[in-house]
């Protein structure tokens, strides 16, 4: 199945760069370039991409604004050049399903945009080491299993491989299922717990204890 992709990038000549590695790839098929975040917004509303590859520092809408507007309409793969805390956080929050530097390799890129539109979320290397990092200085908190009791049994499963970063099709393999089954648990729990993306599920179930 080929996977639809818009392109937002406020730079032609980098906007250009991404679209022609994206465009290479047999299974990948640029379907919008976008060059603000609210252009950016009203494209992905009207061609429904499978997943937007969003920069961050864009004019009239900035990405991570954008990326929260999009919450619940498409995937958004943050592709950006700065990995400054406030931009890899307010991202995430926003409900960006990955978080990737532009010195990535086009491998790297293509790969990613694969692993964001199975519903796998996708993040740098460096980046990562900044949330554990972040998260490792944060104070304990009490834990709380309160808000996991609106999830089945099943589903408290899902949530629990989705926590130890695995993908769609290793949580179906664990847990003895079909991958497509696997991807309706995991958007059952997203909407359960009013999360926008798998690694804000993650940090939801490490938090709960």
């Amino acid at each position: 199945m080929t996977i639809k992709v818009l392109v937002a990038d406020d730079h032609a000549a980098v906007r250009a760069g991404i679209v022609l590695i994206l465009d290479g790839a047999a299974d990948l098929e640029v379907v919008g370039e976008a060059a603000d975040g609210e252009q950016a917004v009203a494209m992905a509303r009207e061609l429904r991409p499978d997943v937007v590859v969003m920069d961050i520092r864009m004019p009239r809408l900035d990405g991570i604004s954008a990326t929260r507007e999009l919450a619940g309409v498409t995937d958004v793969l943050i592709l950006t050049t700065f990995d400054i805390d406030e931009y890899v956080f307010g991202a995430l929050r926003a409900g960006a399903a990955g978080f990737l530097l532009k010195n990535t390799d086009a491998d790297g890129l293509v790969g990613a945009v694969r692993l964001v539109a199975r519903g796998d979320g996708m993040i740098s290397p460096g980046v990562t080491r900044k949330l554990i990092s972040a998260f490792a200085a944060q104070p304990a908190r009490e834990p709380s299993t309160r808000d996991l009791s609106v999830l089945t049994a099943r589903e408290q499963e899902v949530l629990a491989c989705i926590a130890r970063g695995l993908s769609n099709a290793e949580i179906a393999g664990e847990l003895d299922m079909a991958e497509a089954t696997t991807k309706t648990h995991v958007s059952r729990v997203l909407g359960k717990l009013g999360l926008k993306s798998r690694v804000q599920a993650a940090i939801f179930y490490s938090e709960s204890g």
